[in-house]
Formats: structure tokens, sequence, C-alpha cells
């Protein structure tokens, strides 16, 4: 038996496939871990979608910040842009069955001595406190009045977690670290506009795994979204974003012990998005940075 943790697949179909049969993946055999953002950018998201849906029960997916604006935007809540890719699952006739399926996935997993998200984690949340929020958002999206989250999702504010947070205002900032986190202060002031590497932080923030004293700092943690690390952290923390929708390579990560890995296999990917300063993205057009 093998384990797998693998970074955004972005709706690149064909980099997932010849991932999976570098790695000689077997479904009655094999367990994948996929760190979100499963669609968008790519030009194959409902091809994404099926073989996922297919490999369930030896393929589990986290929810990224792009496959929640395919859910806010299947359910009217935002409007397409014109950089999505994501039309084919919108036209599908069985698009209902695709949301419901991708609503009920988690938005962090503790598996194998790995805690793994799409983003990031607040240094004020432990392991546990990580997965309880991100189970308090799962029950919300996975409520028959889902959809009535989705307008209240989007935003900046609050920029930190406080104990005493509720109702909208908390869901916010658990699906803005789960998301969209990258850089933050030592206090946990959450920064969304800089998407560069980890040298690139604005005065007074810093990349959230480098926070000192962060709750997770026993815990190895690995993580998507953030693909200009080229897959570097420190000792402990696990990138996996290595750019597949720009060019870059779609990896994997075999788990060998409890919270370690024996390797990477990685696949080239052909170039979906051409990187910029302003890559007219779905988020920048919502006011939401990727």
């Amino acid at each position: 038996m093998a384990l797998y943790m693998i970074g955004d697949v972005q709706g690149c179909d064909g980099a997932l496939g010849q991932l999976l049969e570098k790695i000689g993946f077997s479904r009655s055999r094999d367990t994948l871990y996929l760190l979100g953002d499963l669609v968008n950018r790519g030009p194959q998201s409902l091809a994404v979608l099926r073989r996922m849906m297919a490999l369930e029960g030896s393929a589990h997916c986290l929810l990224g910040n792009h496959d929640l604006h395919l859910l806010a935007t299947a359910m009217g809540v935002r409007k397409p842009h014109r950089s999505d890719t994501m039309g084919d699952i919108l036209a599908a006739p069985d698009r209902l069955a695709l949301l419901d399926w991708l609503r009920a996935r988690p938005m962090a997993l503790y598996e194998h001595g790995w805690l793994m998200v799409h983003a990031g984690v607040l240094p004020q949340w432990d392991a546990a406190l990580t997965l309880q929020l991100a189970g308090e958002l799962e029950t919300v999206l996975r409520h028959p009045d889902w959809a009535d989250f989705l307008h209240h999702m989007y935003g900046n504010e609050p920029a930190q977690w406080q104990d005493g947070l509720a109702g909208t205002d908390r869901l916010r900032v658990v699906v803005n670290a789960l998301t969209r986190l990258r850089f933050c202060s030592a206090e946990g002031v959450m920064e969304f506009e800089t998407k560069d590497d980890a040298g690139s932080a604005p005065p007074g923030f810093m990349p959230w795994f480098n926070v000192p004293g962060r709750r997770t700092e026993a815990v190895s943690v690995a993580f998507g979204h953030w693909s200009t690390l080229q897959g570097a952290g420190p000792e402990g923390v696990l990138p996996l974003d290595t750019g597949c929708v720009w060019g870059g390579c779609l990896t994997a990560a075999r788990i060998s012990a409890p919270g370690q890995i024996s390797e990477r296999i990685a696949v080239p990917c052909a170039q979906a998005r051409k990187p910029g300063k302003k890559q007219g993205t779905s988020e920048q057009a919502q006011g939401r940075p990727g």
C-alpha cells in the first residue's frame, strides 16, 4: 500500500493522469490525498472531478479557494469571470451531483501524521482546533441551506482570529485561513495582497509557517495554494503546489512513515495560464486574492 499527497491540479487532468501512471497508482491498493483546487484555470476541470469521484474511497480531496469559487458561481453568488475554465462543469447534465460531491469534501485532514490543508494554519491554532474549525465549516457546506453561507463568505475581515468570534465572521476567518493564507503577522493578522515567494513578505508580516511559536510547530503540515514557493519549505512544512497550471510540474509526495515522506514524484505540465502580476484571476475580480 502506498500513500501520496498531491498539490493543486486546477483542471489539468492530463497531467494528473500522467502522474498517477508514473507512480503506478492502484485504486485497490493505494490512497491519494489531493490538497485542494481541483478545478479552474486549467482546461479539464470536469474530467478532474469525474476522475476523483470515480476514485471515491481511495482518493480524498480537500476544498481550495477555486473549488469554493465554483460552488459560488454555480449558485449565482458570483458571476463567472472571463478567465474561468469551469464552463464544462456548469453545463454538465449532472452538475448538481458534481456540486453535491464537491461540497461534501473536507476542509482539512489529519492522516498518517500529516495535517493537510489547502493554504495555511493560523499561529493560534493547534491541529485539534484546526480540525474542529474545519469541521464547523464542513457542517455548513453540507447543510441543505448551504448556499446561504456563500453570500457571506467573501471579504478580508475579520483579518485575525479571536476565540469569541461567532457566526459568519467566525466562518469567514476559517475559510480565509484554510484556503487563502500566505502571509500573516506574529499576532495572526492575515495579509492577502502579496502572492510572491516567502522572501517578499510586506513589513510586519511573514509566511504563516515562519511565525515563532505557532501552535502547529510540532506537527508536519502539507499544503498547496502557494506555487511561488516552488515546493520549498522549512522542516516539517511541505508545500506541494508546484505550478502545474503555470507550466511547472504536478507533484506527489509519498508518505513513508507518520509525518515523513520518502520521495517526491513530479511530471511536467503544459502551460495553461501565463503567470503575471495582473493575471485576471477570478479571485482578483471579486476582491478575493487567490
